[in-house]
């Protein structure tokens, strides 16, 4: 087996990067931080690419940072970037922003930093299997990664105070209930559904696709009237694109659109 945290391959318009460590349970290690900081802004710039799939090999999709690696980053010299400046700053926030669409595909255990990493997913689709939860409060560790700060503005707070508290995970289908996942699937199929799923939204246009999901990552943050702003400008703007010419001449033309992107 490659000694490769990461393992990436393209399937048709699709990326899949796969968490390689399954015999730590994909905890995130400096060597997976190295490899996400190489691979996502060469998967940006790759135009065949429309939509990147996250999972896991093995039986997690991850379990969370690996917590030797934080203890020995806390040595570094002052102004130097630690574990968590390159985790957050460098590959979650990138993903969080990241200008083509995103799906996590949790195939097994997902907690703790591997749950904050889901959480930078725009859909999230889980194995029956699956088991979700936060797990910081079992270690005495507290979140830096959008555990405390992002979860409760995806699901429910009471919900969000649970995980954290309690320090226990929810099933996959409990997590669709409260809105964390979008499909659940069995383990079995989760790769062929996820890929279905991603060659949809590939058909789309990538512009439209990367302006609705900046306004749409930008509204709970804004007034209502501030985010109907932002759309409206977007719109207009996005109303001179190819694109959008292209969709409206193929509609009226009674054929499938043909985007570029621009």
């Amino acid at each position: 087996m490659t000694n490769s945290a990461l393992l990436y391959e393209q399937s048709g318009p699709v990326g899949w990067i796969n968490l390689n460590r399954p015999n730590e349970m994909n905890a995130i290690n400096l060597q997976m931080l190295d490899e996400f900081e190489e691979i996502l802004p060469r998967i940006a710039n790759d135009d065949a690419v429309k939509v990147i799939v996250l999972t896991g090999k093995g039986r997690a999709f991850c379990a969370g940072a690996d917590l030797k690696e934080i203890l020995n980053s806390a040595r570094l010299q002052p102004g130097e970037a630690d574990f968590i400046d390159r985790l957050t700053g460098r590959v979650l926030n990138v993903l969080r922003d990241f200008p083509k669409p995103v799906i996590a595909a949790l195939n097994g255990i997902t907690m703790a930093g591997g749950l904050e990493t889901a959480m930078c997913a725009d859909i999230v689709v889980a194995a029956d299997s699956a088991r979700i939860g936060d797990a910081h409060a079992n270690y005495g560790v507290y979140p830096g990664a959008g555990g405390a700060a992002v979860l409760p503005r995806i699901i429910p707070l009471n919900v969000a105070k649970f995980l954290l508290f309690t320090g226990s995970t929810l099933s996959a289908e409990e997590m669709k209930i409260y809105g964390f996942v979008n499909q659940v699937v069995d383990l079995n199929s989760l790769r062929a559904e996820t890929q279905r799923i991603a060659e949809l939204i590939a058909e789309k246009s990538p512009i439209a696709l990367q302006r609705m999901k900046t306004v749409a990552n930008e509204t709970g943050s804004k007034a209502l009237h501030d985010a109907l702003e932002h759309e409206q400008v977007l719109f207009r703007r996005h109303m001179r694109s190819y694109d959008a010419m292209e969709g409206l001449n193929a509609f009226s033309e009674k054929r499938r659109p043909q985007f570029k992107g621009y």
